[in-house]
């Protein structure tokens, strides 16, 4: 790191550090999308930056440890603010293919053209280029009116989860109506997530030196992640909507317990991640099920009552699993409402 200025050498670690933070930001945004939210101006705005910032300095790392010096302005000018014409520049300037399995997964991650990152990524570059004023753009008859963003997502949210009649009567149902888009960001945030890691191993292999170790730290990071921690990360905690949620947890007394044991209306059921047979839902390894009457439907986790059903969380007051962040965004906690409505 001694071969560039300390002053250079701090920038380039603000912006990892910036694009890291957007980024987490983004995710987070996405992650609050819902049927009452579908500001996705912030978002795009958010990781549309972050990814710009982020393949910029990995750009200028990459053509230090190719020409033993920084890039002049001149060579980001050119690249403009394409997120596709950056993303371009990393994978076929400064991207190796390792011999390690792994190492060509991500290569056919990063280079097949049917790649959904590819997609997110030009969509992302439209906005911050241009799509960004689209409505302006309409409303003064620009004639560089640019794509829609927000038909551009939708299209894209379809091919993830097309609209028939399954997703209709999920979207219609109040019990499982705000799933519905969380399991498509959950899709979308991993692959990107994919993205980083790909990225991240680059570096912990050395394609961009002991300089991209030092200085780009959280892609260091992703280098070390398994397949178990893509899609599982709850990023609303970063965000300002999340943390103002007045979020009310009610702990369980010796009299809930009581109940569940003796009252014959509360009938319950342990289960583990080990004894499920799906996609487990939840952070922890064990929850129990539990009904009340014939419709009100709660999960205890770590000590702590979450409504399964909207008819449970609109009599007892709980949040569900999700809105708790007990609940990994984008997996559905519909088959727990099945299993506590099929206890004997």
């Amino acid at each position: 790191m001694s071969e560039i200025s300390f002053d250079k050498s701090v920038a380039l670690i603000e912006e990892f550090e910036t694009s890291h933070k957007l980024l987490q930001l983004g995710f987070g945004e996405l992650q609050n999308i819902n049927m009452g939210n579908d500001f996705y101006f912030l978002p795009f705005q958010l990781l549309s930056q972050g990814f710009e910032r982020l393949f910029k300095a990995y750009i200028c790392i990459g053509y230090f440890q190719h020409n033993k010096k920084l890039p002049d302005y001149k060579i980001l000018k050119n690249l403009g603010h394409d997120l596709i014409k950056l993303f371009d520049e990393i994978i076929y300037k400064y991207y190796i293919k390792y011999t390690p399995p792994i190492f060509e997964e991500d290569w056919d991650f990063i280079f097949s053209k049917k790649s959904l990152i590819r997609e997110i990524i030009d969509i992302l570059s439209d906005f911050g280029q241009q799509a960004r004023y689209y409505n302006f753009n309409l409303i003064t008859s620009n004639p560089r009116l640019g794509k829609n963003p927000k038909e551009r997502w939708s299209n894209l949210e379809s091919k993830i989860r097309p609209l028939d009649y399954k997703q209709i009567s999920r979207l219609l149902n109040p019990d499982t109506a705000d799933e519905v888009f969380p399991e498509i960001n959950r899709v979308i945030i991993a692959n990107c997530e994919r993205l980083l890691t790909c990225l991240g191993r680059q570096i912990s292999f050395g394609t961009l030196g002991l300089l991209g170790k030092q200085l780009a730290n959280f892609l260091y990071d992703y280098a070390t992640w398994k397949e178990d921690d893509i899609g599982h990360q709850d990023y609303r905690k970063s965000t300002t909507k999340f943390n103002r949620m007045d979020i009310v947890k009610h702990k369980r007394t010796i009299r809930d317990y009581f109940r569940r044991r003796f009252n014959p209306n509360y009938k319950h059921k342990r289960i583990t991640k080990r004894q499920y047979n799906g996609d487990w839902p939840f952070y922890v390894d064990k929850v129990v099920v539990e009904r009340r009457g014939k419709h009100w439907c709660v999960v205890t986790i770590n000590g702590y009552d979450y409504a399964l059903n909207g008819a449970a969380k609109g009599r007892y007051s709980l949040p569900t699993p999700y809105e708790g962040g007990m609940s990994i965004p984008g997996k559905s906690i519909e088959d727990f409402i099945q299993i506590a409505l099929n206890i004997l």
